[in-house]
């Protein structure tokens, strides 16, 4: 079968591919795009990738990733930093900073506990949390994992782990408004705003 296109494009079209949402067909569409606005749109994705690939971080403080450590959340002066808010994944704290709402810290566990995975409090960010509080003036945690078995098993661990501290906070839950099953990065602005001003206490 002949070839329509190079070596160099299918490897383009290739590693499209492997991003989330873009099958073989969507990026062969994405790939031919880029190449049609080569000079507007193709250089200057290809010069931000090569950037950001050099200077990208993983925040030591709160596991957020960004150009620099600290991230922009941890020295954000603006920031409620008497509130930590707990999320799975990156793509939660930028999915709950998106709407604007929570104006406090974050903190990144990187994934949930999952016995069936092998996934243990060892592999999770949690010391560095429990250090956090303890050397902080942190007056509530809130607690906003996914709304599945994994994610609200995490979070009545943490709840104990936090208490066992026996510090003065409240730890509290996103509200009942994220759907079982549901995913935060997943959800919209509004429905993201209600949970967390909804939010209850879990301990």
């Amino acid at each position: 079968m002949p070839r329509s296109h190079g070596s160099d494009i299918d490897t383009l079209i290739q590693l499209l591919a492997k991003l989330p949402g873009l099958g073989p067909r969507s990026a062969r569409r994405a790939v031919l795009q880029l190449l049609k606005k080569k000079d507007s749109v193709m250089v200057p994705l290809a010069n931000a990738l090569d950037d950001v690939a050099d200077r990208v971080r993983i925040c030591a403080t709160c596991g957020n990733i960004d150009t620099s450590d600290p991230c922009h959340v941890c020295i954000d002066n603006r920031r409620d930093r008497t509130t930590i808010c707990v999320v799975e994944d990156v793509a939660d704290l930028w999915a709950l900073d998106r709407s604007e709402t929570f104006k406090g810290l974050y903190h990144v566990l990187g994934g949930t506990l999952s016995a069936l995975d092998g996934v243990g409090p060892d592999e999770l960010n949690i010391a560095p949390l429990i250090a956090r509080v303890e050397r902080g003036d942190v007056q509530e945690v809130i607690l906003a994992l996914n709304a599945t078995v994994d994610g609200q098993t995490t979070s009545h661990y943490l709840a104990e782990r936090l208490a066992d501290t026996g510090l003065d906070m409240r730890i509290t839950a996103l509200a009942h408004g994220v759907p079982v099953g549901g995913e935060l990065d997943y959800l919209d602005d509004g429905t993201l705003a209600a949970a967390l001003k909804a939010r209850g206490s879990v301990a």
